[in-house]
């Protein structure tokens, strides 16, 4: 009997220790300065907007999305990712990859875009400003 009270706290503890572990592997910073995201060496997610002039290229032979993003303070950082384009990237505000910065280039696992919300208040057509 006791044995299996043993068994049963061993696996338990195993359980926990795999669970805290995957919890620190998957824990990802966000950073707003492409400054820190050079100066890292983990996964961060990096968030800034699209640069409009330096157009978007999609790669279609290697499946490759590349752009260049701007941070707050106007540092431009090329991004490349491999996959296909977001569905809304031409009417994005901001834009978060996931990934890590590597030879000059962000290599992003994840792209996420965030575009101007529907639901927010608009002036009507007859308002002065």
């Amino acid at each position: 009997m006791k044995n299996k009270y043993m068994f049963g706290g061993l696996i338990i503890v195993v359980f926990l220790g795999v669970m805290g572990w995957l919890f620190t592997q998957t824990n990802v910073a966000y950073v707003s300065n492409f400054e820190s995201v050079v100066n890292s060496s983990k996964a961060v997610k990096a968030t800034g907007s699209w640069v409009k002039e330096k157009r978007y290229v999609f790669d279609s032979e290697r499946n490759t999305f590349s752009f260049y993003m701007s941070d707050e303070t106007g540092k431009q950082m090329k991004v490349i990712y491999k996959g296909s384009i977001p569905n809304n990237f031409e009417s994005c505000t901001s834009v978060v990859v996931t990934g890590k910065y590597h030879n000059g280039v962000f290599q992003a696992s994840d792209i996420l875009t965030k575009c101007p919300s529907k639901y927010e208040t608009q002036m009507p057509a007859n308002s002065k400003t």
